[in-house]
């Protein structure tokens, strides 16, 4: 059973394996040789997030899937991978989206991918694998991907880290049969959607030079996709031939890509940061870069200064918003941060990440006339995303600091129980149960975690 650990605050200043955001680290265990892998280190960003949703959702509808019940899920790791694991899951790497050059570069692998979802490939692989491996190592990586813990409520750069590395290992390594599928669907899918296959053709070169290079030195999406001459080919026919090899990127799209490609390296690689957006540098996916990497250092009077221009040129950016709302946050000013939050919550009223980081700002106010709109808003921002572990342990604190006993104990049962700590959780359903009245709602919710835990379970 994967079984969680909240190590405490991640430190500002970027570590060797974690981002270094306010937000609390969890390491999730394995069996001793799972130990000995290289970990998943998971990232979650409202901005980004909604990037790939608007680069994806075209692509899954036109291939009959439901967007909103495909999960998107950003690895953080330097290389080069994508892949699609439990049917309805897509991975990316952060590497990938540093490194592509222009958002169809993005949308190309995206369509591929897609291509062995709707192909069915995942399920074909897991029969010729044994189930119960296939089984643990996917539940390992979902159980941490909804276990993710951010001090933040997931604002900006909330990271965990868990699991096996499944790609590496080969677990989800593609038939050269399955890859040209995927390739003839994708590029397909891109058509059907008036999208150039373009950026798929120069990501698949991309990935061809290094077909020479040792295993150690290739990225790993070449070890799980193979790549052959006759893939390049048949992409490169396809490119020139197709009626929408020259449209142009949708409006929007790019500067989308600019700013997420500026976001992830301000807060994953400040220093690098700053030397690629130098301070002549004048656009705004630039100075976007420098407020963040300021703040990481951290300097708070240089970033909030940036942030305070972007907002001057566009005042109604609710992701700006929220990136200085966070910083505030950081710098141990939750109080100012909360219209900051509030406004961004209004402008994007469907993101749960930011309603949650609202509520923790409410909380560490300190101010008791804000517990109850703290609880408002993450009630509101768990039925949202009821799989994000953090909103539960904030309105667990919440809801103790109002004296609510039985509905914080519960909300402690909920947070555990998606953290994989279920005998934990079923403690707190207990004390829960004994503090609400009996048979209520959430009474019966408590039943319910108390029933899904079998103490007879092996570890």
């Amino acid at each position: 059973m994967v079984r969680g650990l909240i190590l405490g605050m991640i430190r500002r200043s970027w570590g060797s394996q974690v981002v270094g955001a306010l937000a609390a680290l969890m390491v999730v265990s394995a069996p001793a040789a799972a130990q000995q892998q290289p970990r998943i280190s998971f990232i979650r960003d409202a901005e980004i997030e909604n990037t790939i949703r608007v680069y994806a959702t075209p692509l899954f509808a036109a291939a009959g899937l439901d967007p909103s019940a495909i999960g998107v899920h950003l690895v953080n790791d330097r290389t080069l991978n994508a892949f699609v694991a439990n049917g309805l899951n897509l991975f990316m790497n952060t590497g990938l989206l540093i490194r592509a050059r222009h958002p169809g570069q993005v949308i190309g692998v995206i369509a591929h991918e897609t291509g062995h979802i709707s192909g069915g490939h995942l399920a074909r692989m897991r029969e010729g694998m044994a189930g119960a491996m296939a089984e643990a190592i996917v539940a390992m990586v979902l159980g941490a991907v909804a276990g993710v813990a951010s001090g933040n409520a997931g604002a900006g750069m909330a990271v965990m880290s868990g699991g096996m590395q499944i790609a590496e290992r080969g677990i989800l390594r593609y038939s050269r049969e399955m890859e040209s599928a995927a390739d003839q669907a994708g590029v397909n899918l891109l058509e059907r959607t008036g999208q150039s296959a373009r950026g798929m053709m120069e990501f698949l070169d991309i990935l061809a030079d290094q077909e020479l290079m040792s295993v150690s030195r290739q990225d790993p999406y070449v070890r799980t996709h193979p790549i052959t001459r006759e893939r390049v080919e048949f992409v490169r026919n396809f490119v020139s031939q197709a009626r929408h090899t020259d449209a142009p990127v949708p409006a929007g799209i790019d500067e989308m890509h600019r700013r997420m490609r500026a976001k992830l390296l301000g807060y994953m690689e400040p220093a690098r940061a700053l030397s690629t957006y130098k301070e002549n540098d004048p656009s705004l996916e630039a100075r976007y870069a420098r407020a963040i990497a300021y703040s990481r250092r951290p300097d708070y009077g240089r970033a909030l200064g940036l942030m305070d221009e972007l907002l001057r040129e566009r005042p109604d950016d609710g992701y700006f918003m929220e990136a200085k709302a966070q910083m505030l946050l950081e710098a141990g000013r939750p109080v100012e941060a909360i219209p900051l939050y509030m406004q961004a919550v209004e402008r994007l009223p469907n993101e749960p990440l930011l309603r949650t980081a609202l509520g923790h700002a409410q909380v560490e106010s300190g101010k008791p006339e804000l517990l109850q709109p703290a609880i408002a808003n993450l009630e509101r921002a768990r039925q949202q995303d009821p799989h994000y572990a953090e909103a539960w342990r904030l309105l667990a604190v919440a809801y103790g600091r109002n004296d609510q006993v039985g509905m914080a104990q519960l909300a402690q049962a909920e947070n555990l129980s998606l953290r994989g700590r279920r005998g934990e959780a079923r403690a707190f359903a207990e004390r829960a149960q004994r503090a609400l009245p009996p048979n209520s709602p959430a009474w019966q919710r408590a039943e319910d975690i108390k029933n899904a835990y079998d103490p007879k379970e092996k570890k």
